[in-house]
């Protein structure tokens, strides 16, 4: 298990990796990722969808943990607690229904009632707060709502293309991110060079594609 969660908070797929597949990528995390069982109810209850009401989410953007993984190798994230908070906020940003007192409850409880493990530190906090307004500003499909399982045998670099994924407004945070916190391995690792602009993210330019 130690080993496990050694290789978790250590893999990472950089923005600059286009070239790999989705079932590539992902073959790679779920040799060492957790299970649905694995994760804690508490953190199920507030990010599944199966504990969502209908039409009154406790909070937008909520998938499943496959679901999950994909957003975090599309976003170019790792599985550090910093890239949790990116990854989630992000996604919940692309929905374009979270409310600033959503976003704060979401800190709150993930502060203050989630386990050790899986617990936001204030920074983390504000990591989550700046990738919900990216995500709220960028004009790629809700992250949510995709289905990635056709996609599994593209590159990721098509895939982004296809959610109509800025990279460099991913790249852009990143650079801030590292900045900001270079105590936190998984944002450390982030100031990495830009990557070649996509087309992607010249489409951006004339308009959203959710």
């Amino acid at each position: 298990m130690a080993f496990r969660e050694k290789e978790l908070r250590e893999w990472y797929m950089p923005l600059s990796r286009n070239d790999i597949t989705l079932r590539e990528a992902y073959t790679e995390v779920a040799a060492f990722g957790n299970g649905q069982g694995e994760v804690p109810f508490i953190v199920q209850l507030l990010e599944h969808p199966k504990y969502q009401i209908p039409g009154m989410p406790l909070f937008h953007g909520a998938v499943t943990l496959l679901q999950h993984d994909y957003i975090h190798i599309v976003l170019g994230r790792g599985f550090t607690i910093a890239d949790e908070a990116f990854v989630i906020g992000f996604t919940m940003g692309t929905t374009d229904r979270v409310s600033t007192f959503e976003a704060w409850l979401y800190c709150m409880a993930a502060r203050f009632l989630y386990p050790k493990a899986y617990r936001f530190r204030k920074d983390h906090a504000r990591i989550f707060r700046d990738a919900v307004a990216a995500g709220y500003i960028s004009g790629c499909k809700s992250l949510d709502l995709y289905d990635f399982e056709p996609d599994m045998d593209l590159t990721l670099g098509e895939i982004r293309h296809k959610l109509g994924l800025e990279t460099d407004l991913l790249h852009a945070c990143y650079q801030i991110e590292a900045r900001r916190f270079p105590n936190f391995a998984g944002s450390r690792r982030l100031a990495e060079p830009a990557p070649a602009c996509t087309t992607a993210d010249s489409n951006s330019a004339s308009g959203g594609t959710r």
